[in-house]
């Protein structure tokens, strides 16, 4: 596969990563903004007939989005053959579907935006919630890969005897596809209610573990406060403070401090650049380049 891979400067590590994986060549181009804060950019390698692959941020996406469709379409009209876009982070996942009325549907409108712009889509674990697949609201081929290798090695190598606790019900198959891969047992916190504000929450054979490390795993961590709620009831019930993994560090202002301050280690994968990446995800895109131009 002949490949030519821009990405943003921030993105380096991960697309040097990528471009090992897949054989890819790095693309060049300038970047800036005009004083009245219009995008300017000039592609300077080479892209008449060539596959070509965007590699974008796309967490703060109203600020970064417009840029990117800039360089697309600038791609586009010299010539490239296709243009796909490497998004680790998906954003406009949330708001799927019409909670009150008179809201937008987000999620299909920002589809829509990249269908048209954009040949392909590879991602890592978008946030499905009442979809079962990208296909349902993308018009494009979009393939979403998942992080469970990735953390499960990371597991595997830096936590001694672990444990993956899924922080709830809805966490129960992720945390038993990482638990799986790691090789070590897995458990989720079930909550019993006795009332509207009475609700115990419990790990089940909770005796089983107490020479092990927990560590609970989660899609994204933005409050925080799933992560130290459900990192309190381990350690009431005489755990050790668990280890957080999270695919995507979106953080909320205060989350990353007040998990700090619960005694937490976090641990997130690199789709959002932050001090608590240390799971790189290149790799896995790669793979998922590889595939979708097959």
């Amino acid at each position: 596969m002949s490949l030519i891979l821009f990405s943003l400067p921030a993105l380096e590590a991960m697309a040097g990563d990528i471009r090992r994986g897949c054989g890819a060549t790095a693309g060049e181009y300038e970047m800036r903004h005009f004083p009245d804060g219009e995008t300017y950019v000039r592609v300077l390698s080479d892209v008449a007939g060539a596959e070509v692959a965007v590699l974008w941020q796309l967490h703060q996406p109203d600020s970064n989005v417009l840029p990117l469709l800039m360089l697309v379409n600038t791609l586009k009209d010299l010539g490239a053959k296709r243009v796909g876009l490497v998004a680790p982070y998906l954003a406009y996942m949330r708001q799927d579907k019409r909670f009150h009325a008179g809201e937008g549907i987000s999620q299909r409108y920002f589809a829509r935006l990249l269908s048209q712009q954009v040949d392909w889509l590879v991602t890592v674990d978008p946030h499905l919630h009442r979809i079962s697949a990208l296909s349902e609201v993308y018009t494009i081929p979009a393939l979403a890969m998942t992080a469970v290798e990735p953390m499960a090695g990371w597991i595997r190598t830096h936590v001694t005897n672990p444990v993956v606790i899924g922080p709830d019900g809805e966490s129960e198959q992720w945390a038993a596809s990482v638990a799986k891969a790691a090789g070590c047992p897995c458990e989720v916190l079930t909550k019993e209610r006795f009332g509207d504000r009475d609700v115990k929450v419990s790990l089940p054979h909770v005796d089983n573990y107490r020479g092990h490390t927990p560590v609970l795993v989660d899609d994204i961590i933005s409050t925080g406060k799933t992560m130290i709620q459900a990192a309190q009831h381990l350690m009431d019930a005489g755990l050790s403070a668990p280890v957080c993994i999270g695919v995507h560090g979106i953080f909320a202002a205060g989350a990353q401090q007040e998990m700090a301050a619960a005694g937490l280690k976090v641990v997130t994968c690199d789709s959002i650049a932050d001090h608590t990446n240390a799971i790189a995800l290149g790799p896995l895109l790669a793979r998922g380049m590889k595939e979708i131009l097959q």
